[in-house]
């Protein structure tokens, strides 16, 4: 997120001249024209030419945030190199931060900034801001999608999520309910009551498809209710949840075909245990750099890919409901192992037909969920939208990370 107050850049050549930017911007990085834009909504706030990596030590595309700020930093990796103005992308080591700028890609993965403009830029940020890397450049869009959340007021009813599972990011977040503080103002007499609300920090939204360890979760358990001893529900398909497995498939005639959690044996067990069919995706939640929870969301069409996309909630009026949500589609190649091991026959390879709004319409979120974030949604929250699951760039101190890929050339 970013402070909002009148900028006037005083650039060099490189750079051109921004002032006033009232809204809350978004940075995107392309590597391809080697460039850094700050948008504030439509409008291009500053463009900025940059220094990403050279080849062997190539910046990664993808989805990132600001996790730390430090006017002066020193390398840990190449020989305690002065990063003045460093702003830090992943605990592996990428950043951005001033440094010299020779119109080619000449860093060891950061994205190195002209210098003043590495120092206002600095200035205009905060811990949690999104930064976007990209090969060729992208331009963010407004989309608009009934399955969009938009803000609502809180309700102190306590029925919310009745009827949905949630799993607590950590220990100490399933101690804690998740509010929204309201405030109502008496009224003096005569004059109007006054609702006041404190908003809460932004979201971090993350809707992916469910990990074979989550699959294997749900049968233990499921094999446990049918009186299978599957042991401890922990995901790991150890000797005794493959006993359990292989005699359910012998009890139930289960055909055999190689696969030890095969789709005929995820049928039959969910049936036998009288629930419904597993849901492919699941929705996780970050705020202020730590987990809050996670639910299962049904993904359509599972054999084909979602793509990956990144949204942010701009212009948000919890009186009004109303959210401005702009977005970018991202070229993220997936390999044919991925494919494969994620039940994936049909790649997002065309981003006219892949788009945010086409993965939108079929991820499908339970009405208990969706009440539970909207009563939370603030300005800034984001969603992205991928296949892969977590990454092993997002932990501890971290927002939802995303790592793409490209296309091979041929």
């Amino acid at each position: 997120m970013f402070q909002r107050f009148a900028l006037a850049f005083s650039f060099s050549l490189l750079a051109s001249t921004a002032l006033a930017a009232e809204g809350r911007l978004q940075i995107f990085v392309s590597k391809a024209d080697q460039t850094l834009t700050v948008y504030d909504g439509d409008t291009v706030v500053a463009t900025t030419k940059v220094s990403t990596g050279k080849p062997g030590h190539t910046t990664p595309s993808g989805i990132f945030s600001i996790l730390e700020k430090r006017k002066y930093h020193e390398s840990n990796l190449y020989s305690n190199a002065p990063m003045p103005f460093m702003q830090r992308l992943t605990w592996s080591g990428i950043a951005l931060h001033e440094g010299k700028i020779p119109n080619y890609p000449a860093s060891h993965g950061c994205v190195r900034l002209p210098n003043g403009f590495a120092k206002t830029l600095f200035q205009m940020t905060e811990r949690g801001a999104h930064v976007v890397i990209t090969d060729d450049p992208v331009v963010p869009r407004q989309v608009t999608h009934s399955n969009l959340f938009t803000p609502r007021l809180p309700i102190d009813d306590g029925g919310l999520l009745s009827d949905v599972e949630l799993r607590p990011g950590r220990v100490e977040a399933a101690l804690k309910p998740v509010e929204v503080a309201m405030n109502a103002v008496p009224p003096r007499s005569g004059a109007e009551a006054k609702l006041t609300i404190e908003e809460p920090p932004p979201l971090r939204i993350l809707i992916t498809r469910r990990t074979q360890r989550d699959v294997a979760i749900d049968v233990q358990r499921l094999l446990n209710k049918v009186g299978f001893d599957a042991g401890v529900p922990d995901g790991l398909l150890g000797s005794r949840t493959i006993a359990a497995v292989k005699a359910f498939k012998e009890k139930h005639a289960v055909e055999k075909d190689g696969e030890i959690l095969s789709k005929p044996f995820l049928a039959a067990l969910y049936s036998q245990a009288g629930e419904d069919h597993p849901a492919m995706g699941q929705l996780m939640i970050r705020q202020k750099f730590r987990p809050l929870f996670s639910a299962t969301v049904d993904i359509k069409e599972p054999e084909k890919a979602l793509g990956t996309h990144f949204l942010e909630a701009t212009d948000v009026d919890r009186f009004k409901r109303r959210a401005d949500w702009r977005g970018v589609t991202l070229d993220d190649h997936l390999a044919a192992p991925t494919q494969k091991r994620l039940g994936i026959t049909t790649p997002a390879d065309d981003p006219a037909v892949f788009t945010a709004e086409a993965a939108l319409s079929r991820i499908v979120i339970p009405d208990e969920l969706r009440a539970r974030i909207e009563t939370m949604l603030s300005e800034g929250s984001s969603i992205t939208i991928q296949d892969t699951g977590l990454g092993p760039e997002t932990g501890d101190g971290t927002d939802f990370i995303t790592v793409t890929r490209s296309k091979p050339r041929v």
